[in-house]
């Protein structure tokens, strides 16, 4: 369980910098349309029109999940900082479903337009499910941001969050790294499988090995994104493919508790997204030599700020790219006083008083 404490805005400025979106992306033009006409459904208001209190109503994709509620810390942290920053009221209502569904995302989309929100912040689950919800919403005057998981095919008019095509990519180098020209048997741990950043994440992966001849892909395996539910992946996996050697996580749900600590580091590696304080000691371990960390504070801290942008009249792009930091024995202690930096207070002390 994550305990939290408030932090000032000098505390966590934040060392990942926007960046504007591609061409190719399809909401780039209703995006940068709503940022300029005042007035419209999903727009920013006019000069003038500039009210005294906001509700952002934020729905990522599951309530129990520890990157999701330090997001919602994030979230609300924004929300006092740039609320008194900019002279209004900011309420974030957190409606994250408890488990990760599509359908039940859209449904509280509906529920934050019917209970008067500003805007709409979400994480999508399955954007199959969400683009018509995300659409009426922007048509009903309520414009959508979408973070981590991104439904480019809405209305929604702006994203923050990782590259996912390049996170697989690096994934996999990373992993082929750690045991240049050796035999690598992977395996890939990818969630839920109708979130669309994890199906980006795992189709590079496969992509990437097919440089490396030493490299053979054994399968993508899905489940439910719960620590327990993805360590019994692990464990049924490796039982059923015993000639498994390397995990490739394209998130870090197994790593968020001990249970997997008892692997032999000789036998497996693993290389994950996410750097959360539960996942330190597979780190110094040797059991994940490589962790690229997520700022998931800042999806909620950053978003927030974004919005803010937007009330003020300020241009937004349609695409605000995050930055993974690589996490390793060398930087581990820095790390580790990053998470305590935006209040995670369950980092063990032992590597915050680590050499930086």
């Amino acid at each position: 369980m994550l305990f939290w404490k408030t932090v000032s805005v000098a505390a966590i400025a934040t060392v990942f910098i926007a960046g504007c979106g591609s061409s190719t992306d399809n909401s780039s033009a209703s995006a940068t349309a709503g940022a300029t006409t005042g007035g419209t459904a999903g727009t920013t208001p006019a000069a003038g029109a500039k009210k005294k209190d906001y509700k952002i109503a934020m729905i990522a994709k599951e309530s129990a999940n520890p990157v999701f509620q330090a997001a919602q810390h994030g979230a609300e942290q924004a929300a006092l900082d740039l609320g008194k920053a900019n002279g209004i009221n900011i309420k974030i209502d957190w409606l994250t479903p408890p488990t990760a569904d599509g359908q039940v995302q859209a449904q509280r989309i509906a529920q934050a337009v019917n209970d008067g929100a500003d805007f709409v912040l979400i994480s999508c689950s399955d954007a199959s499910k969400v683009t018509g919800a995300i659409n009426d919403a922007v048509a009903k005057g309520v414009p959508v941001m979408t973070f981590d998981s991104d439904d480019p095919a809405s209305k929604r008019f702006t994203f923050f969050g990782a590259d996912d095509t390049a996170v697989g990519t690096q994934l996999m180098d990373e992993m082929e790294a750690l045991s240049p020209n050796a035999p690598l048997t992977v395996a890939i741990l990818a969630g839920n499988q109708n979130a669309p950043n994890l199906q980006k994440r795992s189709a590079a992966v496969i992509e990437e090995a097919k440089k490396f001849k030493n490299v053979k892909i054994v399968g993508v395996f899905n489940h439910l994104e719960t620590g327990q539910d993805a360590t019994q992946e692990v464990i049924k996996d490796n039982g059923a493919h015993p000639e498994i050697n390397a995990w490739v996580m394209v998130g870090g749900w197994p790593l968020f508790s001990k249970s997997l600590l008892s692997l032999d580091p000789t036998k497996y590696k693993i290389v994950s997204v996410d750097a959360l304080a539960a996942e330190l000691p597979y780190v110094d371990k040797g059991i994940a030599p490589v962790l690229l960390a997520q700022p998931v504070y800042d999806w909620g801290y950053k978003s927030v700020s974004i919005i803010v942008d937007k009330i003020n009249g300020k241009d937004v792009p349609a695409i605000n790219k995050m930055e993974l930091t690589k996490v390793t024995k060398d930087n581990l202690g820095t790390w580790a006083q990053q998470l305590k930096t935006w209040g995670f207070t369950d980092v063990d002390p032992k590597y915050l008083a680590l050499k930086k």
